[in-house]
């Protein structure tokens, strides 16, 4: 999954001085960015008041989007290092290409994990045949020190294993709830999984209080907590929880994020994470001299080209809380 912002900032995340010790209702509002010619996303993570969700580094929601007539996602070639993509889609198909020579088609409620580790390209396009709705969501996770050189691999899980209640259908995206685990794989501690609940749905799902949480709603209208929660809004919940309280007033869609709190802090900067500015200039260097990042063969365009680097350094951040 691509940051296609023309104005990356470089932004320190991570550190657990950051987490939030104890359950906490924090309600993220969208920034909304143009991805490719007809995708509007709506990104919740990295946002001014909350950076991180255990390894989860970056959270766009786009759709649903009706393309019937438009070309759809259209993202050309571009480079990744230190983290992880998830593909995640509840309507649409996406077809996925990279320098290790994969090429996959992501359909809905199917797990597209690119892992980049020191470093890969790839390209994101709606099939030229395509459904008329797209919508759907695209995360990072960030790797952690010891595993951030991995060799680049993509893998492809049709099947994911579901967790039901009365009114709850949950599919783990990667990780583990409530005994079901992920084929996914991870390199910290963590969840992520899509819940569907069905109108007057009330459940209650068993977290791990060590972990901090969010949701992401995708679609309908549901509780978390107590605090509404509508599409393309993202509620933090903190640490220290064992069982978070569901509501659907509609049928609705959510997806749950957590994992144990990211102790590094790490470096972002367009599509890259590092542990200081020094990788990302060497990063940019890489990809502007086509060295490191592959070829991505078969996508019909040109490669994006890596936006400037600021010209100030990097300054540490404040605090969230």
């Amino acid at each position: 999954m691509s940051n296609l912002d023309r104005q990356a900032a470089l932004t320190v995340c991570g550190g657990r001085g950051f987490v939030v010790a104890e359950p906490v209702r924090e309600l993220l509002s969208p920034r909304h960015v143009q991805l490719g010619e007809s995708t509007e996303v709506r990104r919740l993570l990295p946002n001014l008041g909350r950076r991180m969700v255990g390894a989860w580094a970056f959270v766009d929601h786009y759709g649903p989007d009706d393309i019937a007539d438009e070309p759809g996602m259209q993202v050309p070639p571009h480079p990744h290092m230190g983290l992880q993509t998830v593909s995640w889609l509840h309507e649409g198909e996406v077809l996925h290409r990279d320098s290790t020579g994969s090429l996959e088609t992501i359909r809905p409620r199917e797990l597209g994990l690119m892992t980049s580790g020191r470093a890969i390209s790839h390209s994101e396009e709606s099939p030229k045949s395509h459904a008329r709705f797209l919508h759907g969501a695209q995360l990072w996770v960030a790797l952690p020190d010891a595993h951030r050189h991995v060799e680049p691999h993509f893998q492809h899980h049709a099947n994911l294993p579901q967790v039901t209640a009365a009114g709850l259908t949950a599919t783990v995206i990667l990780g583990e709830l409530d005994g079901a685990a992920s084929p996914g794989t991870t390199y910290t501690p963590l969840i992520g999984a899509d819940l569907a609940l069905t109108a007057g749905a009330e459940t209650k799902l068993p977290l791990d209080p060590d972990f901090e949480y969010a949701v992401l709603s995708m679609s309908g209208e549901a509780h978390v907590d107590g605090v509404p929660v509508l599409p393309g809004s993202m509620l933090y919940l903190g640490c220290g929880r064992r069982e978070l309280p569901l509501r659907a007033v509609s049928d609705a869609g959510l997806m749950l994020l957590g994992g144990e709190p990211f102790e590094e802090e790490i470096v972002m900067f367009w599509n890259w994470i590092g542990r200081s500015q020094q990788d990302i200039e060497e990063a940019r260097e890489a990809w502007t001299n086509g060295t490191r990042f592959g070829e991505v063969k078969g996508y019909d365009g040109a490669p994006l080209p890596a936006p400037e680097l600021p010209p100030t350094p990097l300054k540490p951040r404040g605090r969230v809380r």
